[in-house]
């Protein structure tokens, strides 16, 4: 069982008024029969197909345009069908299984991952209420007071496809591969579930379209910026894009978890990749840009709700995909041990001291550190949220002047001249000398010098 399945499975057991939020209810399901949820599920895996189709030629065309090369333009309009030609070459390519291989695993993993990415976009709203078939639904195939905890678990879950198609295949590589994906995604998911518990606190629930709610106000990228910060790196990490596409580092180990994999097992890998990034992107848009709200402006034209809520929601899902494509353009691949000390080493700790502070605001805001305030600017607010403030603000000082500190010492060290005068063995092992140093004592086998000294100009013949 996963951390998430275990988290879902707590939450069940509080009280739901924790989670539900009485001012924005949860989506009215209660005019969608079976036949039309059939419907709907069939309709977002056509809207994900095609979505994968085009980004895949858009990710192609964009990047050879900063690289200053075409990118595919032979096959249809401007190489719209180039996306396509490929996923007929992948199926009709000869499917090799080495062989010693684990047949059925072998065939099971890259079900698992593709089919987990399409499971996680169930529960986003991706419009408002429309009338189909005349039954009044919204946009959303379905909906729990645990949404989000439920799209942690499945991601839990997607995991095992990867460390299962590297044990699987038989061979040293995608083993390798498989084990340092699964910590990488492993590691990266703790984080974005750190990152999302202010998004809860805000909301008051972990309902996605209570969370759309209640951000009618203002979208939550901006008071919990640091948590969509966060969100935005982990998101990258947890669909191994560039730069932290480190399970493929093709000069260290081959091609990854799925070295091995050919012809449509291959382009279930690939696809799911790309599901993937659609997945995580949405839940950024759900989360932090108000989902299929419009922007501020367009809903006072009456473009908002209903089918314009779609439309909105694919341009923010978009506004993503280029990030992730603008980010492989630009950035190079960083090193493994780097990358897994900045997850466990600073996005944890911080995320963790942010999600306390959260809370805190949270509470005086609703008064439980007692009634009474500071009226500014016509706003009431709370002493304790106040002094929550200071405290911060002086911890923040603090922490400027540390730092300014620490790099003034660095600088200063590294503005020091090397040593005159060197011990070749002080760190145990021989060490030649710089140009202009000394050496405190004859090297070892070397000839008896009438100097006690020997300098890097002179030659030592054993």
């Amino acid at each position: 069982m996963t951390t998430a399945t275990a988290l879902a499975t707590w939450a069940h057991g509080i009280p739901a008024v924790v989670f539900e939020s009485k001012d924005n209810p949860l989506a009215d399901f209660s005019d969608t029969p079976l036949w039309l949820s059939l419907v709907k599920a069939l309709g977002i895996f056509v809207y994900l197909l095609l979505s994968t189709l085009l980004v895949i030629w858009f990710e192609r065309r964009v990047i050879g345009r900063m690289q200053q090369r075409p990118g595919p333009n032979r096959n249809g309009p401007f190489g719209l069908l180039q996306t396509l030609a490929d996923g007929m070459k992948s199926m009709f390519k000869e499917d090799v299984r080495p062989k010693n291989a684990d047949a059925f695993v072998f065939t099971l993993a890259p079900l698992i991952t593709a089919t987990m990415a399409f499971i996680s976009f169930s529960i986003m709203p991706m419009g408002g209420e429309v009338t189909l078939f005349g039954h009044r639904t919204p946009l959303q195939l379905t909906d729990t007071p645990i949404s989000v905890l439920l799209v942690l678990a499945v991601a839990g879950v997607g995991i095992y496809g990867i460390v299962l198609a590297g044990w699987s295949s038989g061979s040293t590589y995608p083993l390798l591969g498989g084990l340092r994906a699964t910590a990488q995604m492993i590691s990266y998911e703790i984080a974005m579930g750190l990152s999302l518990v202010a998004v809860f606190l805000y909301a008051g629930s972990m309902s996605t379209s209570q969370i759309v709610g209640a951000q009618r106000d203002w979208w939550f990228a901006l008071p919990l910026f640091f948590s969509f910060f966060v969100y935005v790196i982990t998101m990258v990490g947890e669909t191994n894009r560039l730069p932290f596409d480190l399970a493929e580092g093709e000069g260290e180990i081959v091609g990854g978890y799925f070295t091995e994999y050919s012809s449509m097992r291959f382009a279930m890998f690939f696809l799911g990749e790309y599901i993937n990034m659609f997945t995580v992107a949405a839940l950024a848009t759900t989360m932090f840009l108000g989902g299929p709200l419009a922007p501020p402006g367009f809903a006072a034209l009456g473009l908002d709700g209903g089918w314009w809520g779609l439309l909105w929601f694919t341009l923010k899902l978009w506004l993503f995909m280029y990030l992730f494509v603008w980010l492989r353009g630009s950035l190079p691949r960083v090193r493994y041990d780097q990358f897994m000390k900045f997850g466990w080493k600073f996005l944890i700790p911080v995320t963790l001291v942010w999600v306390m502070l959260v809370s805190f605001f949270r509470a005086a805001q609703n008064g439980w550190f007692g009634e009474g305030g500071v009226t500014i600017g016509g706003r009431i607010f709370p002493v304790a949220s106040l002094a929550l403030v200071g405290v911060v603000a002086v911890a923040a000082l603090v922490a400027g002047w540390w730092w300014d500190r620490r790099a003034a010492t660095a600088a200063a060290l590294a503005a020091q001249p090397p040593p005159s005068v060197v011990d070749p063995f002080a760190g145990g092992h021989p060490v030649p000398p710089l140009p202009g140093q000394t050496l405190t004592e004859p090297v070892l086998g070397a000839p008896a010098l009438e100097s006690a000294t020997l300098t890097s100009k002179e030659t030592v013949r054993g």
